[in-house]
């Protein structure tokens, strides 16, 4: 799953287990929180310090994301519950860009980038199709 948040971009993903390596099998039990910015860990880790304050930042630099904590499946669905509660916005890019504690230039210009790219690749919206279906008929 891909999550996007005030704290940064998450990809949170079931742990493997043993030595985690990929023909290794799935942990249903554990989640991998990576991320390509070390930065967005340690904001949400900062931020939630009771639930995952204390997780391990784990670096692979050849990996895709080369940062990631473990944290159980019980916790992570924890540290869910608490973002969805703390929404308090109406406007998700407003709430990112005006958070004092986490200012990240890039990740503000990765979102409008997905933004406008999520604009574009999907059909109108449905008061466009809706006229374009009444100047068909």
């Amino acid at each position: 799953m891909w999550l996007f948040t005030q704290w940064g971009f998450f990809s949170c993903v079931c742990a493997r287990e043993g030595t985690g390596a990929p023909q290794e099998p799935v942990d249903p039990q554990h989640i991998m929180v990576r991320t390509r910015v070390r930065s967005h860990l340690e904001s949400l880790q900062a931020h939630l310090p009771d639930l995952i304050g204390s997780c391990e930042i784990w670096e692979n630099a050849d990996a895709e994301y080369p940062y990631r904590i473990l944290v159980s499946k019980s916790i992570w669905s924890q540290v869910m519950m608490n973002l969805t509660q703390e929404i308090d916005y109406d406007n998700f890019m407003s709430a990112v860009e005006s958070k004092p504690c986490f200012v990240d230039p890039d990740y503000v210009k990765t979102l409008k980038a997905i933004r406008k790219s999520m604009q574009a690749d999907h059909s109108p919206r449905p008061s466009a199709r809706k006229a374009a279906k009444q100047k068909s008929q």
